[in-house]
């Protein structure tokens, strides 16, 4: 079964910092391009983040660019999305994504598979 478990939202300032982790199981994770997707109240969902597990190659959104930086462990099966300088805007539910795919070219917009989403919420 495929599983991705997203864990480290939460409440915080503007200008502060949050790490968000995507746990990966039941698929080969090398063989897909890991992201991030964010959706806030009214608003379509939006690809902020990928990479590709295996070529490393990187995805940012404009919106993000500079201030949000996506890793990944594979040894663990896991992605990162380090998110400083946070922003009012940048509150949303966010969502990590799978893409079967060994480059990074579309990971932004297409996903074959969901997680549930945490909950990311940034007060002014």
């Amino acid at each position: 079964e495929v599983q991705l478990v997203e864990s480290g939202g939460g409440l915080v300032q503007a200008g502060g910092s949050l790490r968000l982790s995507c746990a990966a199981s039941g698929f080969a994770f090398d063989d897909y391009a890991i992201g991030w997707f964010r959706q806030a109240p009214g608003k379509e969902r939006e690809g902020v983040s990928c990479m590709s597990s295996s070529a490393g190659v990187k995805k940012y959104a404009d919106s993000v660019r500079g201030r949000f930086t996506i890793s990944s462990d594979n040894a663990k099966n896991t992605v990162y999305l380090q998110m400083d300088s946070l922003k009012p805007e940048d509150t949303a539910a966010y969502y990590c994504a799978a893409l079967y795919t060994s480059s990074a070219d579309y990971c932004l917009h297409e996903v074959d598979y969901w997680g549930r989403g945490t909950q990311v919420t940034v007060s002014s």
